[in-house]
């Protein structure tokens, strides 16, 4: 049976937006769109109507060994050491250049898919998936390995070797970002790729493949499976033809990817996982800076982000002033339509997502937290939250301890720096955090005694293509981006020539 295509018209009065797209929904598999082994298929919901956009494709296990075989047969004849690093920049360049091209209609099918509002994923995620890829693209010919000073008789060097099948999982937050983190360092050291996203937010995925064979990447090199993650995911985790793995997701899936491929293969694996993350806020802040930066670190991206910046610590001399500022912004977060071009905060990403948030919101207020803003839905149609603040809170409630992965903030007080940082790395999580404060000494010193792999000072979530990113503890292992994720995808190989005669026997 052929895969189904999916069509749609953007095009509404209220937004202004027009747009159309066309593109085939089955497996991208050995560079052709075909239809799964038993032909299952998986409905896709539009977060913002809560209404149906149509069905996907999604794999099987016997689908993913179909991808892995691919993979596996371009690594050995068209990709992996048969092509230059030269080579395989230019066709990561030139697949960043096709998504520029198309950048308002994946922009409008990740809004579509995911909720996010439509100005922010063309200027954040699309564009950041372009400029990831062109930088990776930039790499490609820059791997290389050191030659090592032993003795007259020995000549020593090092080559840094594509490990080979790679299966990538990533999750419906950053849909096409998450692709491009993944994609760019493996594609650029020569690895061919089995990528499932998730079956959530699959449209740009599948757009994207067919950029991909624009592009001129020969078959098989990269491999797009939407599937469950109980499925097509553990499939991945366990198959013994593939030899790495790099997932984004929670910290329940990440172990349970460990443990698959530890009793596999023995796979590598690279983990970017959950967050709980602290901003501080000193009293001798700006402010006005503190309170937006803080609440974008909550509500960004609807607060489905692993580096949410949900746990903030206020300075208690200065609390109810920044209070006052910061329940301000909050208040004047515009939420709605994701393709009006005043909508900041989109619905959250599915009904399940929707009423997770909502249990946590209510176990907040059970166990005795001051609910002082928001915590409700907004509107009746859609799976749209209010921005939410807690007040008086205590360390062990779940509120603060658990990742809520939505639109909701806990504030509490600290009076010295000390406590603080008791506070601030009383977590499972290390991913990020944040210190707000005019006296950068005071604010390093801080930044040095957190336990996390990035921390902001007086910004937020402003990721850059060429700093590496990952977590502490139980946030996950491995770096993405900068050369730093470069080193998740070579292995290193080393070589002795002997330039002298026999040995000593």
């Amino acid at each position: 049976m052929a895969p189904t295509t999916f069509s749609y018209d953007f095009g509404s009065e209220a937004s202004g937006f027009r747009k159309k797209t066309s593109f085939s929904t089955g497996l991208f598999i050995n560079g052709q769109s075909v239809d799964s082994v038993d032909s299952k298929t998986f409905e896709i919901i539009n977060p913002t109507t809560a209404k149906s956009l149509g069905h996907i494709t999604i794999a099987s296990e016997k689908d993913i060994d179909l991808a892995v075989e691919a993979a596996q047969k371009a690594f050995d004849s068209t990709w992996g050491l048969h092509t230059t690093g030269q080579e395989r920049g230019k066709l990561l360049i030139k697949l960043a250049e096709l998504i520029e091209e198309n950048i308002e209609e994946l922009a409008a099918l990740e809004s579509l898919d995911n909720g996010k509002a439509v100005a922010i994923a063309q200027a954040v995620d699309v564009q950041g998936a372009a400029d990831v890829l062109r930088y990776y693209g930039g790499w490609a010919d820059k791997i290389h390995g050191k030659t090592i000073e032993t003795d007259e008789a020995t000549f020593a060097y090092t080559r840094h070797e594509p490990i080979g099948v790679v299966g990538q999982i990533t999750p419906w937050n950053f849909p096409i970002l998450m692709l491009a983190w993944k994609l760019g360092p493996a594609l650029a050291t020569g690895n061919t790729v089995v990528f499932k996203p998730s079956e959530f937010t699959p449209l740009t995925a599948l757009r994207v493949a067919v950029l991909i064979k624009e592009a001129g990447f020969p078959p098989g090199v990269v491999n797009i499976v939407p599937g469950l993650g109980n499925v097509a995911g553990a499939a991945i985790s366990n198959h013994m033809g593939i030899d790495k793995v790099a997932f984004t997701g929670s910290t329940a899936v990440g172990r349970a990817i460990m443990k698959a491929a530890a009793s596999s293969n023995l796979k590598r694996v690279t983990l970017e996982l959950g967050g709980k993350s602290p901003t501080l806020i000193l009293d001798d802040c700006n402010l006005d800076t503190a309170a937006r930066w803080a609440a974008f670190g909550v509500v960004a991206n609807h607060g489905q982000m692993c580096c949410a910046g949900t746990r903030i610590y206020v300075q208690d001399n200065i609390y109810d002033k920044f209070m006052e500022k910061f329940v301000a912004v909050m208040k004047g977060i515009k939420l709605g339509d994701p393709f009006r071009p005043d909508t900041f905060q989109g619905p959250q990403v599915s009904k399940i997502q929707f009423d997770r948030i909502m249990s946590y919101i209510e176990h907040g207020k059970k166990e005795g937290a001051t609910c002082l803003l928001g915590g409700q839905q907004h509107g009746t149609e859609g799976y749209f939250i209010e921005p939410t603040i807690f007040t008086d809170i205590k360390p062990e409630m779940t509120i603060v301890k658990e990742e809520i992965f939505g639109p909701v903030g806990v504030v509490s007080r600290f009076s010295n720096d000390e406590e603080l940082i008791k506070l601030a790395n009383d977590s499972v999580y290390g991913l990020a955090s944040a210190v707000f404060s005019e006296n950068l000494s005071r604010a390093i010193k801080l930044a040095n005694a957190l336990k996390a792999g990035t921390v902001w000072v007086n910004t937020y979530n402003t990721l850059r293509t060429n700093v590496p990113f990952g977590g502490y503890k139980q946030s996950g292992q491995g770096r993405e981006l900068g050369e730093y994720a470069l080193d998740n995808y070579t292995q290193v190989k080393a070589v002795h020539v002997n330039l002298s005669g026999p040995p000593f026997i």
